[in-house]
């Protein structure tokens, strides 16, 4: 669903709407993005669109998760936890400021701020739609997710080839070690099994990076 589309469906202000996507579309074009630009996003609000079709969302709904995943990444400057909750305030003024109702406000922002950490409750259709969305690169081909990871280190450029290697590894293994990456069986069955080869290959590639290993 596109962002005024979701906009209007919860009763904002269209020409409002306007001007708060062009201020969301400068921040996403920022120089230092290289993955979590606005390409990232419009792939999360296809995908969790997809995903709240077939968890039978109704249109408000679905309108809620696409201006969550259209916002989850709007404020980005390598900042973990800060981004997201700058992101969620973006959200919530500029809903506000379109006159959306504050229970589509409150709820958006509460999407936006459960990216921080990828957790809701289990009964969470809403959330489970986007951050499923959110991980579904993982599940791309070889050269896609390479393109990403390729990305997200140099999004971290200030951190040396050692320390990124060292974070990168223990993200990895965290990852690995979940018993299911995505919370939906859709997803899962989606993108699960090529996720897990993705993830491991790129471990394989930072431990032999490794100086240390054996």
């Amino acid at each position: 669903m596109d962002w005024p589309t979701a906009i209007t469906r919860l009763g904002g202000d269209h020409q409002v709407a306007a001007v708060a996507w062009n201020d969301l579309e400068t921040r996403y074009a920022e120089p230092h993005r290289r993955y979590h630009d606005l390409r990232h996003a419009t792939a999360v609000a296809r995908d969790s669109g997809d995903l709240a079709v077939a968890f039978g969302l109704g249109s408000r709904e679905r309108a809620v998760v696409a201006i969550a995943a259209w916002t989850h990444d709007v404020v980005y400057d390598a900042r973990p936890g800060d981004d997201e909750r700058a992101s969620a305030a973006w959200t919530r003024a500029e809903l506000a400021n379109a006159g959306v109702p504050e229970d589509g406000i409150a709820r958006a922002e509460r999407l936006v701020l459960a990216t921080i950490d990828h957790a809701a409750p289990a009964d969470d259709l809403l959330a489970t739609a986007l951050l499923d969305a959110d991980l579904a690169v993982l599940g791309a081909t070889p050269e896609v997710y390479e393109e990403y990871a390729s990305g997200v280190r140099a999004e971290y450029s200030i951190y040396s080839d050692e320390d990124w290697r060292a974070g990168r590894v223990a993200v990895l293994e965290k990852l690995l070690a979940r018993p299911r990456l995505y919370r939906s069986d859709i997803a899962r069955a989606r993108w699960e099994s090529k996720a897990r080869e993705n993830l491991a290959t790129e471990l394989t590639h930072w431990s032999d990076a490794d100086p240390h290993h054996r």
